[in-house]
């Protein structure tokens, strides 16, 4: 459903859209011909033929743009979606001028006039419409265009969700209360139990609701049909907020099969181009990075020589991708003979580490051989930290989702290390803090995972580094 203010702010945006368009393409005309910046050998075409293609831009951009989901205004969009859509529909459009321009003969328009009208045009209107959004958000922060919500249930889900409507404050959706058949459930509710589903249509008239969320745990799903069916006469905009495993530790996906909508829970983030984006990106900061530690290094494993004897690096094998295991380096920390009476973990004031160890256990220094490691493909500068296969089938038994870590690759550092869960911590919290880093990953994730893990190496004092 189109309300009012969606269709004013679809007549706002396209406004807009349409403005920067034709902005976009007489600059590029000026800028091409008239700045001096380019040198012109076929003569300055008039002014006017571009002029009178003007038109012509414009209803093809209108069209483009509707076509690419430029105008699909919710309050729950998020910037990547608009960037994504604003992206299909420029370059829809520019393809469009560019074949009717093959159609028309039309020998004055310029192939560097064109791609700087593209380019000018894609950016105008995403900075507008980031301004704009920017905009629309602070007011509505402030209770300005505000809607009305109700949330269908009273479970962990339920709240969850209203907690999440709160925090969003610049959506403008309020929740007003809960619905719910039996309300005793709601006891000691953050809102109250306004009435039961059979309720609903007179709750949404009594409220002037404008959104329904169905938030109901998987076993009662069959309650979802019944506020589908309260609501058939209604015009609300009905939201169902799926009762997924809380650590499933991958990414949702939603595939439409023949009209059959089916739900991916445990899809990995790290495939098609993502994963080679991971690779690039590992490749090129752990070349970096061994170039430029490669003196430190050296240092380190001089004094590793000098102190104790035995080899410079300590090869341990480690769980990695699919639970493939494989050889992990580190610098020796430990004596020799550390592990005669079998594997264990580290703890605290391990009697088994060196002078040295004990120094280079507490600043990470004694991973810095895992560059190598990274650069064989065995680990990624960020992932979940490898564990030994002797401890993996140990953990896998006890610990809920333990092995949805191996989805993806193990890495130097992580999301759990730089929030204090390393070593010999909470597993439960180390592997909620991994799926949730499999689940939202992205490249700037990584980024900021690796400066705080650098930050935090030379400004702060590692929790569990042992």
């Amino acid at each position: 459903m189109v309300r009012r203010v969606s269709q004013s702010l679809v007549a706002w945006f396209l406004l807009w859209d349409l403005t920067l368009t034709a902005v976009g393409w007489l600059a590029a005309y000026y800028v091409r011909f008239h700045t001096g910046l380019f040198s012109v050998h076929r003569g300055v075409p008039d002014f006017a033929l571009y002029l009178r293609a003007l038109p012509l831009i414009l209803f093809a951009g209108a069209i483009t743009y509707r076509f690419a989901g430029m105008y699909e205004i919710h309050r729950l969009r998020r910037f990547r979606e608009e960037l994504a859509a604003v992206g299909k529909g420029v370059g829809l459009m520019a393809l469009v001028v560019m074949a009717i321009s093959f159609a028309r003969h039309a020998q004055h328009e310029s192939r560097g006039a064109m791609v700087m009208f593209t380019v000018v045009t894609l950016l105008s209107l995403l900075v507008v419409r980031r301004i704009s959004w920017l905009g629309i958000r602070q007011l509505r922060a402030r209770g300005v265009n505000q809607s009305h919500a109700l949330v269908v249930g009273t479970g962990r889900l339920a709240r969850r969700t209203v907690r999440t409507l709160h925090s969003v404050s610049w959506s403008g959706i309020q929740p007003v209360g809960y619905v719910e058949d039996d309300a005793h459930r709601g006891a000691g509710a953050d809102l109250p139990v306004l009435g039961s589903l059979a309720e609903l249509p007179e709750l949404v008239e009594r409220h002037h609701i404008e959104h329904v969320f169905v938030a109901l745990p998987l076993n009662r799903y069959a309650d979802a049909r019944r506020v589908f069916a309260a609501l058939s006469q209604t015009v609300v905009d009905v939201q169902l907020i799926a009762d997924l495993p809380a650590m499933a530790g991958m990414t949702f996906t939603t595939t439409q099969i023949h009209g059959m909508t089916v739900i991916g829970l445990r899809e990995n983030p790290h495939h098609g181009l993502n994963m080679v984006v991971k690779r690039v990106m590992d490749v090129i900061l752990a070349c970096v990075a061994i170039v430029l530690l490669a003196p430190l290094m050296g240092l380190i494993a001089l004094l590793v020589k000098l102190t104790s004897p035995g080899p410079l690096l300590y090869r341990q094998e480690r769980c990695g991708l699919n639970g493939r295991s494989f050889m992990m380096l580190k610098f020796r920390s430990m004596r020799v003979d550390a592990e005669a009476a079998g594997p264990q973990m580290t703890g605290a004031n391990d009697p088994r580490r060196t002078r040295l160890g004990t120094v280079m256990r507490a600043t990470n220094l004694d991973e810095l051989p895992q560059f190598f490691n990274v650069l064989w493909g065995d680990m990624s500068i960020v992932g979940p930290r490898p564990e030994r296969p002797v401890f993996v089938s140990k953990f896998a038994k006890t610990i809920p989702n333990y092995n949805a870590r191996h989805a993806v690759k193990a890495g130097i550092t992580g999301w759990a290390q730089v929030n204090g869960w390393r070593g010999n911590s909470s597993l439960r919290k180390r592997v909620q803090f991994d799926l949730y880093y499999i689940s939202h990953w992205n490249p700037l994730f990584d980024l900021r995972i690796i400066f705080l893990t650098v930050w935090r190496m030379l400004f702060s004092k590692q929790r569990h580094a042992y």
